[in-house]
């Protein structure tokens, strides 16, 4: 059982997953087992700008032996891009988060509705409803409950081929959002008590001088993390920003950021270890850890 002396010798540290409270396949109980079931030692649900799912969560995830800290994923746009800001350790009552991320929902589903337009205009009618069969939260509705219907309905074999045929920039199905701004939401996570961490940065198709003022502009807003070890990320790409982390004096995060069985690139608990000479995300948020009894 994981305490706070041993925060610092802690290695199986998963920040960054989903559940069906926005567009994970799992319920949060469920995701904490499957987490410590693959050994998971301290744990963070981080769903889509929104934080519902955080009691059932730490509940679960305390029940079965794991440290838990409070997490969600907000969605920036930087650049002409979307960028996901992870929170973490922050208090999950604070009025101005709350009022953050539901502003940041407001606008899923007249894009959802647009998103089913462009697939009518190509024959594919139905997408909408067929896309909230898959939705646990209606707020959240996303492109991944899109994707799962299109693959159900038998109009794509995977959900990676639907987001390469319908759901990307160009295609029928793509509508841009506009989401918070990168302070909006590193502020949201500070007044809060938390800690804001970027998420997985190789995803990102930034030139070299804008992945620099996305890390110039996030430390000067007062984001302290980045992750290095992703789902997403290869060996390479964590190796490299394990020394971007150590060149802007970021906190080091690792998340599988899992979102269903069967559909994650990364299960639960599976990464590989943080470079030991990197210092953890987790190791400042001691004080914000929830232990087991």
């Amino acid at each position: 059982m994981p305490d706070a002396l041993a925060l610092n010798h802690l290695t199986n540290a998963d920040l960054h997953c989903h559940s069906t409270v926005s567009d994970g396949g799992l319920a949060p109980a469920a995701v904490a087992a499957r987490a410590a079931a693959a050994g998971v030692q301290l744990w963070a649900l981080t769903d889509h700008d929104e934080i519902g799912g955080i009691a059932e969560a730490r509940d679960a995830a305390l029940r079965l032996g794991m440290a838990y800290l409070t997490g969600v994923e907000i969605s920036v746009s930087f650049a002409g891009q979307v960028v996901h800001i992870v929170g973490l350790g922050f208090d999950e009552t604070h009025p101005a988060l709350r009022e953050g991320l539901r502003s940041t929902r407001g606008g899923r589903e007249p894009r959802a509705r647009e998103m089913a337009e462009g697939l009518a205009q190509v024959g594919i009618h139905g997408a909408f409803e067929g896309a909230l069969t898959f939705v646990g939260n209606p707020e959240l509705i996303s492109r991944t409950h899109f994707a799962r219907w299109l693959v159900e309905a038998g109009h794509c074999r995977s959900v990676p081929e639907v987001f390469h045929k319908y759901l990307t920039e160009g295609k029928p199905g793509f509508v841009p959002h506009r989401w918070a701004a990168l302070s909006d939401a590193v502020r949201w996570i500070r007044d809060a008590g938390g800690m804001a961490v970027i998420a997985h940065p190789a995803r990102y198709k930034f030139t070299p001088n804008e992945e620099l003022a996305l890390l110039t502009d996030f430390v000067a807003h007062g984001g302290r993390g980045l992750e290095v070890v992703t789902g997403s990320h290869s060996a390479a790409e964590a190796l490299k920003y394990a020394g971007v982390a150590k060149e802007f004096g970021l906190l080091a995060s690792r998340g599988s950021d899992f979102h269903a069985p069967e559909e994650s690139r990364t299960e639960l608990g599976t990464l590989p270890d943080l470079s030991g000479d990197l210092d953890p995300v987790w190791v400042a948020l001691a004080d914000r850890v929830h232990f087991p009894h």
